[in-house]
Parts: C-alpha cells; structure tokens; sequence
C-alpha cells in the first residue's frame, strides 16, 4: 500500500509508505520487547530538514554501536526522510514545522536469537512541533530542576548512542513532575556533575563565557554543536567543563538547546532565579539572534505566535 490518505500523515515502514493507522510493527519485534533500537530526531524549518546529514551521521554510528544492520546507506536515509516530510507537507498548518523522527530496531526476536535473515525494522515518521505547548518556555524560560534519578554512566551505556533505553531519562522525568509538574530536569551523572535532560543539552555562563558538560557523559546534540558553532562566530568563548549544580545555582545566565526547542533561556535552577532574572541574558539572546540567522527562520517568533 503506497497511496496515502489526503487527511492522515504518511510514514515510511521497511521499504513501503503506508498512512500512519495502517503502520504496524510486531509484537515479536525487539524494539518493542527489548528496547533493542536507536532513534534520531530532526526537524524542518519552512518544511525543509535542517541538518539532516548530522543526524543520519550520528544514527548511523549508534547502529554501529549496537550493531544492528539497518539495509540502508546514509543517501537512502536523507531520500526517504526528505520523501517521508515532502508526502506530509499539505497537512502543515501556517507556521507550523515538523518533527521528523528515524527509527531501527534489530527487528523480530526468535528464540535462538534475530535471526540472520529476520532484518531491521526501518520507520520514518513526522509529526507537528508542539509550538503551542512549548510557547510559554520563550517568553518566560525553562525552569530546570535535578532530580535524584543519576544518569546512567558511560561505563554501562554510551550516552552517545541515541537508544531507545530511555527509561533512566522517563524515570527522572515522573520524579519531576511530582513536585514541579513544569519543570525540565537535568540530571547529575554518577560523580555529582551535570550532564543532560531528556533530549536537551545545558549551557552555563559565567563572566560572559559559555560551558557546557563535557561530550563524554552526554549525548552530544546536534544544536549542541551549532551552539558552540555559533559562539565561536560570535566571539564568545566556549569551553566543555565538569560543572557542579553550585555551578549553575551560580551562573549569570543559561539556556537548554534541543532539536525542538534550539536555544531557549533558562528562567531558575532548582527553584531559585538565574542571575538577575533578566530572560534571556545578554549573552543568550546574542546567541537566540545567532541562531536565528543560521536557520533562517524566527524560530522563536514561531513558538511565540502560539501563545
């Protein structure tokens, strides 16, 4: 089946496009019974994927990392992604962008193992950006809190595999919610020190100076990366560092990147305002303007418009 319906997202599953009701993945499938996949999500601005070669770059290296074989080249990848928003455009609302999200799992489990010929499960799938939901977080900044939830170490799992173990992350996230149901948590890693939140990256700064936790203890995003980028275009200096919840409690200034959100300030750290309270800082909106000219769109007055 490969005709869409006009009202219903496509998706594309193992070689075919189906709509998004009649995409089905088995009950015997490891992604589902295991957790056995890797993930990456992108995004589009005016219904384009923005970097999207740095994202099938980095799922390619998870599936290295877990071995899985997914059947495809890093062109098909980008082809069916770009295929998968361009057959989805006509359900985009004005001003609305996507979520586009690639998934593999190592496919069927049986019970001597996947089996040499069972293959990868492949799924692309787009979905809108929750603009209207995440519209408060620019005009009034995240509130970020830790949670007692560690994130689990590089010893046992990479962080720079994107799995879908996100059960540590889910865990600290339910643990939030209980006492600040709005808040963003960041967790500490197993020595004390800051490291992620749920497909977030923390950026401090203090004096002027940028840091952020060092590449070894969290998954390294994308916008992470055009971050540093940026700051390196813009003079600012930007340094990888271990950073203590004193260092933020401290900070003049800080921001979250996500692929969503990109850059979007800091309002608190566990309860208490950041600096003079001033959102966004001097140095973050140099950076929210930065990045708005990297991306060609304002993307902050997209999520603004929703409120």
């Amino acid at each position: 089946m490969n005709e869409p319906l006009l009202n219903e997202r496509v998706v594309y599953l193992n070689g075919e496009y189906v709509p998004e009701s009649r995409a089905t993945v088995s009950i015997s499938d490891r992604g589902f019974i295991y957790g056995d996949a890797v993930f990456d999500t992108a995004r589009t601005f005016g219904g384009k994927i923005y970097r999207l070669q740095e994202h099938v770059d980095r799922l390619l290296r998870s599936l290295r990392y877990v071995r899985i074989d997914p059947g495809l080249s890093s062109a098909e990848f980008c082809a069916i992604s770009e295929e998968v928003v361009e057959r989805n455009l006509h359900l985009l609302g004005t001003g609305e962008d996507y979520w586009v999200f690639l998934r593999v799992t190592r496919g069927p489990n049986y019970p001597d193992g996947p089996g040499a010929d069972a293959g990868a499960t492949v799924i692309v799938t787009c979905v809108p950006l929750p603009l209207a939901k995440r519209a408060p977080l620019f005009r009034d900044g995240i509130d970020v809190v830790v949670p007692s939830t560690r994130r689990t170490p590089p010893e046992s799992l990479n962080p720079a595999a994107k799995t879908h173990n996100y059960l540590n992350l889910i865990v600290a996230s339910l643990e939030t919610q209980d006492t600040s149901p709005d808040a963003w948590p960041v967790l500490l890693d197993t020595r004390g020190f800051l490291t992620e939140g749920s497909g977030s990256n923390i950026f401090l700064v203090h004096d002027g100076k940028v840091r952020t936790p060092k590449a070894q203890y969290v998954l390294a995003g994308v916008s992470r990366a055009v971050t540093m980028e940026l700051c390196g275009q813009e003079g600012i200096e930007i340094v990888e560092d271990d950073l203590a919840p004193y260092d933020a409690a401290t900070a003049d200034e800080a921001f979250i990147t996500s692929t969503s959100l990109c850059l979007c300030p800091m309002r608190s750290f566990n309860n208490a305002a950041i600096g003079d309270g001033t959102v966004p800082g001097p140095v973050t909106s140099k950076l929210m303007e930065a990045y708005r000219a990297e991306v060609g769109t304002d993307y902050v007055g997209q999520y603004l418009a929703n409120l």
